[in-house]
Order: structure tokens, then C-alpha cells, then sequence
């Protein structure tokens, strides 16, 4: 339309060609052949075009979201107000542009005045007509709504003229197959759907919320598919940022896709998910029982969880993977029993402090999950070395295994553990009395590819120990406790055992400084020692900081002989410490900790005044106020 709204003196001579143009090609369903700027005018909405809601404009039927008052310049100062559609039409067109246009059949194009009024209110039972001008866009050569508005503007502001002037979502009229269209707001969007399909439609279906207007017939039209959307940036067929403010309040987070629900809901326990989420509504009932969310399965500290509950989740899920019923003291062999009858692809089993438990549970766990890589029961007291023999029998995947403060396992049930397992690749014991060298050298010899050997307080020796020299991969020690160890054992340990990287040490007392030297020297790839209760002294501080480059964690709490100096000089000297551990070293200064602390603050000193300071830090930061706190 920019040629009609030109100045130029030859304007005539070229509407006459154009006029002639027009005449000979009747098949084009528009006059126009460039963009219509009037579009910009008679369907623009927004205030920053003119004053809505003008008295004339009401006159003529325009309702106050229509009706326009177009100010336009004039000689540079002058300003017209064009609040009616023949106002408009005497203005923006001269008389002869006028006469061309209404020599134009009106097949071809409406009456000048048209263009700028509003379409009649649709009666009551009548089809929506879909000319309305939504999306401010001209209809050329198609029917097809224009996909890339020139405005952007919420492609649902129709419905509330459809539900003001009570029409129905009819099918469409074929007389007003080249008239503009409404896009109607979007069904709610569906889980299993996708907003790209969706999007990629030329036409957005009719939602159901338009089925049953006021006044309506409540049947969709023929030619416009229902269409739903599940995209997180595309909320019922719109994007977010164009969703009406008067449907913005309505919007819920059911509104997201499943997906991105079921993402959220991962990040909650199963006590979450089943005590609270899935009683908010059906919906997020039926997201609980997604399987993901039953492959690992925690219930440890659930005290309401029982063999009934075990039962189920068995017959209903068959593809858990990780059970934790760690503390539950009222799941018996049954339940455990019944679940790994129906889950044969168990790969992790964890049941600390179920004392109630027997070898029973054990071996069934065994006997139905050949793939079980993860055996973690510690503190049982039934468990014998029935159920041992069971898992060195049918579950040769192991990898891990705890058996700490089970005191009725002996030595013959960690040996055909350990035969049978050649995988294994952590063991850990704690207070297993009845273990003693033997199972130490079961392991050493039929589990060449073990990282992590813990033997605390069993009943080991230097005699035993020796032994783990063949593991070549052995990255973890925990030797605590142990009564009878030798400095040269510990020592030739270090030597054999290249890539050892923790060894803890604590509570024996026949450690001294040679053997911490020693380990100091040959242990290239050592990062933690723990030394707590150990015999001691300055001297050994001194040799970590000189001969290792690598240690980073020092534990030398409770050793009496530990002074100023040796806190001093390990600080200075050693270019990889990072935790140094001095708790109840009663010989070292808080003083001398508070100046270590500021000289080196990339080393964390523990002592007991230093762990407190740093207690209450992070209570700060979590905003406790000691002034609010109750006198209770």
C-alpha cells in the first residue's frame, strides 16, 4: 500500500498501469503487491499508535480494543484525528485513488471504508468467522496463516472477542478463505508430545477451552487439527514470553513437560517422593512410579518400611538395580527374599545394622543376583559363614564387600569368599575377631586386582600383612588397631605397594619415627597419613615435611610428644601439606596455631579451638543469631 500513500507528481500515470495490471490478473487474490502498511495501522493495538476507545469510534460499532485514533503529520506541524473508518479512508486515499479503487471488482477487494471497521459481532449459533486480524499480517496468494507476524503480539488476544461476541468455533465460512485469521489458544499441553511438531504446523488447532463457548455449537472445525505442545519454552503451542496476562495467572507447574517434572523429582529422596510429592495430585502419583525412579531404591532409616512394601515393589518393578534398606529394623528375610526373587539384576545391596537379619536374606540375595557387584552388611550379627560361601559360589561379578563387626564370620567363610571372587576389588573388616593372617593371605593371593584392604581390630599380624605386598594396585590401607604390626612390615609394605595413596595408622602404638621416615622417603605416591596415637615425636613432622612431596593430609592428633617445633617446621618445609591434624597435642601453643594459621592459610590446622571457630562460621553462614537463640 506504500504506492497509494506516495506524493510524487507522476503518481497518476503509474496507478493506471497498475490499474491495467490488476485488471488482466483476476486469478491474484490480493491488489496489493507489497506489504500492506495499512495493516500496521487498522490492526495495531498498541497504544504507541494512537488513543484506544475514541467516542466516534464507538459510534461506528469499533470496540474499544479496535477503535484507533491515528495522529498523523501534516506539513510538518499540522494533526489529523481519524477516528472513523470513512475518515480514515477519505485521508490516506485522494479522490482519485478512491475512484480506482472502487473500479475494482469487489471479488477482488472490499470498499475503501471496510478496510478500516471492525468486523460485525458474530450471532448467537453462528460460526466464528476466522477473518479477524490477529496477527496484523496482509494475506497474499494463500490462505495460510502468515507464519512470521511482522508484530509480535500474543496470537491468542482473539479469544476474548470470540467469547465477547458469544460466536462458536464453527467451521470456516469458504467465502473468507483470503481474510485474516485468529489463533486461538492452545489445548494443555500433553506429555508425550512435542512442541516441535506443534510448531512447525501453519495453522495452531482450536483448543477445548473454545469447544464450549457461550452461544456456541461446541464443534471444532474440520481444517484445524488439534494441537498440543510439551516443549519447556512453548506453553500451550505459545512461547512463554508471549502468553496473555490475563491467562498468565492460570499457568501451573503441571503446565511442563513429564520430562521436566520427572528431572525435578529425581532430585528428591524416595521418603519425598512417596510421603509428599505423590499425595499433591493423580498426576504426580502416576510420575512416582516412573520406573527411573524404582531402579535405585534408598530406604534406609525408614522405619515404616516392612516386607509387605518390599513385596510389591518386587511384583511391580523387576528392574532395580540398588537396594538400601540400611537401619530398617522391621524388614525380615522374607521381604529381602521376595525382592530379589524378581530382581535379578542387582547390582547393589546395602543393609548396615539389620540385626535382625540372617543368611537367609544373604544367600537369596546370592542365589538370584549372579550380577551382584556390591555387598555392604555390616554390623549383622546373625550372619555366618553360610552366607559367605554362598556369594563366593554364585556371585563372582563382586567387586565390594563390608563385613564389619559381623563377629560370627571366620576364617572359612572369608576364604571361599575370596576364591571365588577373584574381582574383588575393596574388602573391609572392622572388629571381626575371628579373622585373623589366614583370610589376609586368601586375599593376597586370589585377588590380585584389590584397591582397598581395611582390616581394623581383627585379630592380624605382621605375619598376615606381609602378604599384601602382591597387590601391586593397591591404593588404600586401613591397618588400625592392629595389635601386632611391625615397623618393618608397615615399611616394606610402602616399598612393594607403589601406588598406595592413603594409609592409616592410628592407635598402634609400635609406629615410631624411623618407620614414618621411611614411609616419608618411599612413598611416592602417597597423599594421606594418619598417624593418630602413634609414638611419635617432632623428628617425624620434620622428616614428612623434608622427604615428601606428595603428602598432603597429616593426622598426628593425640600424640603427647608433638610440639611447637615439629607443627612449625612441617608447616614451613612441606610445598604439598594441606590438612594438618594436632588435635589434643597438649605440648603445641594455641598461640602458635593462631600465628601458623596466618602465616600459611592455605593449611587447615585442626585443634580443638580451631574447630570450633570454624563451627561457628558456618553456623553464621547459615544464619544462626546467638541473640534469637532460646534460653532452652
Amino acid at each position: 500500500m506504500g504506492h497509494l500513500l506516495s506524493k510524487n507528481g507522476n503518481r497518476g500515470n503509474r496507478l493506471k498501469k497498475r490499474k491495467r495490471k490488476v485488471l488482466k490478473r483476476k486469478k491474484r487474490n490480493c491488489f496489493l503487491q507489497g506489504p500492506c502498511m495499512l495493516c500496521f495501522i487498522v490492526h495495531g493495538n498498541s497504544g504507541s499508535l494512537g488513543n484506544v476507545g475514541s467516542s466516534s469510534g464507538e459510534d461506528d460499532g469499533l470496540p474499544p480494543e479496535v477503535s484507533v485514533s491515528v495522529s498523523v503529520s501534516v506539513s510538518g506541524s499540522s494533526k489529523l484525528a481519524l477516528s472513523s473508518p470513512d475518515d480514515c479512508a477519505k485521508f490516506l486515499l485522494s479522490p482519485r485513488e478512491l475512484a480506482i479503487w472502487e473500479a475494482v471488482p469487489a471479488k477482488l477487494l472490499a470498499p475503501p471504508c471496510a478496510l478500516f471497521r471492525a468486523p460485525p459481532p458474530a450471532a448467537a449459533g453462528a460460526s466464528v468467522s476466522v477473518s479477524e486480524s490477529a496477527d496484523m499480517v496482509c494475506k497474499r496468494k494463500c490462505t495460510d496463516v502468515c507464519r512470521s507476524a511482522p508484530c509480535k503480539q500474543p496470537r491468542c488476544c482473539a479469544r476474548q472477542e470470540v467469547m465477547e461476541n458469544g460466536g462458536g468455533a464453527g467451521a470456516e465460512d469458504s467465502s473468507t478463505g483470503s481474510a485474516h485469521r485468529h489463533l486461538p489458544l492452545c489445548p494443555l499441553p500433553s506429555s508425550s508430545s512435542s512442541c516441535s511438531s506443534s510448531c512447525s504446523e501453519g495453522v495452531l488447532g482450536v483448543g477445548p477451552e473454545l469447544e464450549e463457548s457461550p452461544g456456541g455449537t461446541g464443534s471444532t472445525s474440520a481444517d484445524t487439527p488439534l494441537s498440543q505442545s510439551s516443549s519447556p519454552s512453548c506453553i500451550h503451542g505459545l512461547p512463554l514470553g508471549d502468553v496473555p496476562a490475563e491467562n498468565a495467572d492460570n499457568l501451573s507447574i503441571n503446565h511442563l513437560p513429564s520430562s521436566i517434572l520427572l528431572k525435578v523429582f529425581s532430585h528428591l529422596s524416595v521418603r519425598e517422593r512417596c510421603l509428599s510429592v505423590s499425595l499433591v495430585c493423580k498426576y504426580w502419583r502416576d510420575l512416582c512410579l516412573d520406573f527411573q525412579f524404582w531402579k535405585q531404591i534408598d530406604l534406609s532409616g525408614l522405619q515404616q518400611v516392612t516386607d509387605e512394601l518390599l513385596v510389591k515393589i518386587g511384583s511391580w518393578r523387576q528392574n532395580v538395580t540398588e537396594l538400601n534398606i540400611s537401619d530398617c529394623r522391621k524388614v525380615q528375610d522374607f521381604g529381602v527374599s521376595s525382592l530379589a526373587s524378581h530382581c535379578p539384576g542387582l547390582l547393589r545391596y546395602t543393609a548396615y545394622r539389620c540385626k535382625q537379619l540372617s543368611d537367609l536374606s544373604l544367600s537369596t540375595v546370592a542365589a538370584h543376583c549372579p550380577l551382584l557387584q556390591k555387598a555392604h552388611v555390616g554390623n549383622q550379627d546373625k550372619l555366618t559363614d553360610e552366607s559367605l560361601k554362598k556369594l563366593g559360589e554364585c556371585c563372582a561379578e563382586l567387586k565390594d564387600v563390608h563385613l564389619g563387626q559381623c563377629y560370627n564370620i571366620s576364617d572359612a567363610g572369608m576364604v571361599a569368599l575370596a576364591r571365588g571372587c577373584p574381582k574383588l576389588q575393596r574388602i573391609y573388616m572392622q572388629e571381626n575377631k575371628l579373622v585373623t593372617d589366614k583370610s589376609v593371605r586368601a586375599f593376597a593371593e586370589h585377588c590380585p586386582e584389590l584397591q582397598f584392604v581395611g582390616f581394623m581390630g581383627c585379630s592380624v599380624t605382621s605375619h598376615g600383612v606381609i602378604h599384601l605386598t602382591r597387590l601391586k594396585q593397591l591404593s588404600s590401607l586401613d591397618l588400625r588397631h592392629i595389635s601386632e604390626l611391625s615397623n618393618e612390615t608397615v615399611m616394606e609394605v610402602v616399598r612393594q605397594c607403589r601406588s598406595l595413596s592413603s594409609l592409616n595408622l592410628c592407635l598402634n602404638w609400635s609406629i615410631n619415627d624411623r618407620c614414618v621416615e621411611i614411609i616419608a622417603k618411599e612413598g611416592r605416591s602417597l597423599k594421606e597419613l594418619y598417624l593418630v596415637s602413634c609414638k611419635i615425636t617432632d623428628y617425624a613432622l620434620i622428616a614428612i615435611g623434608k622427604y615428601s612431596s606428595t603428602i598432603e593430609t597429616v593426622d598426628a592428633g593425640w600424640c603427647k610428644e608433638i610440639t611447637d617445633q615439629g607443627a612449625t617446621q612441617i608447616a614451613k618445609s612441606s610445598k604439598s601439606l594441606r590438612y594438618l591434624g594436632l588435635m589434643r597435642c597438649d605440648k603445641v601453643n594455641e598461640e602458635t596455631v593462631e600465628r601458623l594459621v596466618q602465616q600459611y592459610p592455605h593449611i587447615v590446622f585442626s585443634t580443638v579451638m580451631q574447630d570450633c571457630k570454624r563451627t561457628l562460621e558456618r553456623a553464621y553462614q547459615m544464619g544462626w543469631n546467638p541473640n534469637n537463640t532460646s534460653a532452652s
